[in-house]
């Protein structure tokens, strides 16, 4: 069997820059990786903090009408993050409508807050 001129492998300086290329694309691959694990984080925030403020608003809708006024208190979600949570409760001119804002704040290394704002009825 005869081995003709050039088919004896790949060169060292062949096999360097395919390693070149590979780690530049595993090193994007990684940032990549990580931007995707904090975008998560936040989204997983955003609901907790979303569903505490309508935990909050539900139970306004259950109080009795007299006793319906803001506050402030704070909650963990179940990933272990503090959310602060305040309510101001204005009424109307007619007496007849009370309009709830309910604001959730926390911080994950950035200052993040929501706002959820409904009426209750008389």
């Amino acid at each position: 069997m005869k081995l003709t001129h050039g088919s004896d492998g790949f060169s060292l300086i062949e096999l360097l820059v395919a390693l070149v290329i590979l780690s530049v694309s595993l090193l994007g691959l990684a940032s990549l990786m990580a931007m995707t694990t904090q975008t998560n984080s936040f989204g997983s925030h955003m609901t907790e903090a979303t569903t505490f403020a309508q935990d909050r608003l539900e139970a306004l809708r259950v109080t009795p009408w007299a006793n319906v006024t803001g506050n402030a208190d704070q909650v963990t979600g179940a990933t272990g993050m503090r959310y602060n949570r305040n309510w101001v409760v204005n009424t109307n001119a007619a007496g007849n409508l009370r309009t709830v804002t309910i604001t959730i704040t926390w911080n994950d290394r950035t200052n993040h807050s929501i706002r959820l704002r409904s009426a209750i009825p008389q």
